[in-house]
């Protein structure tokens, strides 16, 4: 049996604005190989198009994420403050585990938007991995990203994994 993403309730999907759900399964790669190039947000805009201006706050100098970490990025055209909501690196036998809460606008206004964004990482049978990522949306910018075809969500989260894969595998071939 496969695992699946922990929500917070208020995020559960299906009772919010938008979902999307992305999902790959690789031989070949295991969770560790993997874990890193989700983890350090470092390596995030040389695979990922739609990421730029990674920072952490609270004075922290490093590039990784960890329980609790507060952060901005931009993505999708939105400004995203995030902090952690769970971190769980990898472990034999359990699944790799980041989740954030992100925003962007202030709050209470139609600009709002806030989102968990979570990633799951587990080792398969047969030395296969499987990298799940799913985000759930409030507000009023989610219910319009929600009726955008193609879906931008859905079309920039496959760009990110796919971006995971080739960084791993690349790192193999060295």
């Amino acid at each position: 049996m496969q695992n699946s993403i922990n929500w917070p309730q208020e995020y559960t999907p299906g009772f919010t604005d938008n979902f999307c759900s992305n999902e790959v399964i690789v031989a070949g790669l295991s969770t560790a190989e993997v874990w890193k190039y989700l983890n350090d947000t470092r390596y995030w805009p040389h695979y990922y198009s739609n990421v730029a201006d990674v920072r952490f706050y609270d004075g922290y100098p490093g590039t990784e994420l960890y329980d609790n970490a507060r952060f901005f990025f931009k993505t999708f055209g939105f400004p995203v403050e995030a902090r952690v909501t769970e971190y769980v690196a990898p472990q034999s036998g359990e699944p790799a585990r980041i989740s954030w809460h992100g925003w962007a606008g202030e709050e209470g206004s139609d600009e709002r938007l806030d989102v968990i964004h979570a990633w799951l990482i587990e080792d398969l049978d047969g030395g296969r991995v499987r990298i799940l990522t799913q985000e759930s949306q409030r507000g009023k910018p989610a219910q319009e990203l929600a009726k955008a075809v193609p879906n931008p969500m859905i079309n920039g989260h496959q760009e990110w994994l796919d971006g995971i894969v080739r960084s791993a595998k690349a790192q193999l071939a060295v």
